[in-house]
């Protein structure tokens, strides 16, 4: 397996943006939340167990996921969210180890919105790195990105973990408050960082 760090953040923190600057760099990424879009997308191969175990009530006219419904159907049932992640969770991990083992890369980011509530890519990951902001800034981020009301986002970061115990549980953090430039300072900081810590575990595991 390559040399892995876990990357999450709130909502809105901006995980995606760091992790596309980690790609330009050369580093792999697998990101939970694609996967999980492709495999409640059309032809998804969770969508049968999905709509078995929700009706079709969730299902949007092309046969995907209707996020919007089922957003609203489990933020107001905690039961319909379990449901829904006993589902999504093991096929989104198994296509997760699937990436990282196939990446040729020198390193991999795996991102994670919830890395640290659910604790279930422990065994792939060495490092974990948040991505972090001012919760007014994630807020803000997230209604310009998804069109949902302010309600909806305190929603969705009351699911997380409160801010300072995500950091608590950070090996590396990367401050997402200032412009592109500080940002992609502290990316090719890091990146230096992870090529020398993959490079050390290489020879590690060849000695």
């Amino acid at each position: 397996m390559p040399f892995c760090v876990g990357v999450t953040g709130g909502i809105g923190s901006g995980k995606s943006r760091a992790a596309s600057m980690f790609g330009e760099l050369g580093a792999g990424i697998v990101d939970t939340d694609a996967i999980s879009h492709e495999i409640t997308g059309v032809g998804g191969s969770a969508m049968p167990a999905i709509i078995e175990a929700f009706g079709d009530s969730v299902v949007a006219a092309d046969g995907s996921l209707d996020r919007a419904v089922m957003r609203r159907l489990v933020f107001a049932n905690p039961q319909a969210r379990k449901q829904l992640e006993s589902i999504l969770h093991p096929r989104i991990r198994e296509h997760a180890r699937h990436q990282v083992a196939q990446s040729a890369a020198p390193y991999v980011l795996l991102v994670v919105p919830l890395l640290l509530e659910t604790g279930g890519y422990r065994d792939l990951i060495q490092r974990v790195l948040v991505i972090d902001c001012d919760e007014s800034l994630q807020i803000i981020r997230a209604r310009q990105r998804s069109q949902i009301t302010e309600e909806a986002v305190r929603a969705i970061m009351a699911a997380q973990l409160p801010r300072q115990q995500r950091l608590a549980g950070a090996d590396d953090i990367i401050r997402n408050d200032g412009d592109m430039a500080h940002l992609r300072h502290q990316v090719t900081v890091l990146h230096q960082r992870y090529l020398t810590m993959a490079a050390g575990a290489a020879s590690k595991e060849q000695g």
